[in-house]
């Protein structure tokens, strides 16, 4: 795929993505939690995670409305994810997708049931009745909660905020990330491959790309948190670094990372290449987005 065919693509999901969330995201909750909601998932981020999905149903020729259904229900998660991490009981962060974060704009207990509403809100837009076959929103629901509980996304922020001050091996700040930042990356391109029919070689490779994606944006992440400035970001930059939290940068060093990270992008594309599917070429180039981006 030439780039400016998948720019193209890209922008036109994207443009779907942001419209559902419009729609789906309420304005009318109640005592302005709709207000802090909207802020913290709408106008903003990569929509890398919602992307993936649109990127593996349409390899697996996928049913489009389940697909987009998916691709917001990962990144209303996502979301509130963030929100919970800035609070000051975790990274007490005060920038966000270059603003200020919601607990910073609207107050601590309201950041926390936006938070808590937006994952709520996650499984009611998988579950929209008849439009989707019954069996696949429970495939979906499951692939989501699995992947931002307590073996996934919500472990990996446990065994983080575990690990400040403590020193990490590359085994067991891999396991910690595979959890924190891999798990709902590998859970978007399998909730993507969901939405259509595949064989078990093909889900299994699906699978595999998924996990490398999902490890080679925690390495850039790290990198990027040493060589670029909070404006580029849009977060706060050497936020690892000054609480003191092992990072790939810290644990390998700098260039030793940066072949990591170009290590995992060749063997997500060597999954993908082995996988039989003809119809990948937007997972190749959002797999070279994931270890060439600059924020």
């Amino acid at each position: 795929m030439k780039r400016d065919d998948f720019d193209t693509w890209s922008l036109g999901e994207l443009d779907a993505v942001e419209a559902a969330l419009d729609a789906w995201v309420p304005a009318a909750a109640p005592a302005g939690l709709g207000d802090a909601m909207r802020y913290a998932v709408l106008d903003g981020g990569k929509r890398l995670r919602p992307l993936l999905v649109l990127a593996a149903a349409e390899a697996v020729h996928g049913v489009r409305e389940a697909a987009l259904r998916a691709a917001c229900a990962v990144e209303l998660i996502h979301a509130y994810s963030l929100v919970h991490d800035d609070l000051p009981c975790m990274d007490n962060d005060v920038l966000r997708r270059g603003k200020p974060t919601v607990h910073v704009r609207y107050g601590v207990a309201q950041a926390m049931l936006a938070g808590d509403a937006m994952q709520a809100l996650a499984f009611e837009v998988l579950t929209p009745g008849d439009t989707v076959a019954p069996a696949l929103q429970a495939r979906l629901c499951a692939l989501l909660a699995r992947a931002a509980g307590g073996a996934g996304m919500a472990g990996g922020q446990a065994i983080d905020l575990a690990s400040v001050g403590l020193p990490l091996d590359e085994q067991g700040l891999s396991d910690m990330h595979r959890r924190k930042t891999g798990a709902l990356l590998q859970a978007s391109v399998l909730m993507g491959a969901a939405c259509g029919v595949t064989t078990p070689g093909e889900w299994q490779a699906l699978s595999a790309y998924g996990e490398a994606i999902g490890l080679a944006f925690q390495v850039v992440d790290d990198i990027l948190d040493v060589t670029q400035a909070s404006s580029i970001l849009g977060k706060t930059a050497g936020k690892d670094l000054d609480n003191n939290k092992p990072t790939y940068v810290s644990v390998l060093g700098l260039e030793p990372a940066l072949r990591r990270a170009h290590e995992l992008r060749d063997a997500a594309r060597a999954a993908l290449q082995a996988s039989g599917l003809g119809d990948v070429q937007s997972l190749l180039v959002l797999a070279d987005r994931v270890v060439d981006r600059e924020h």
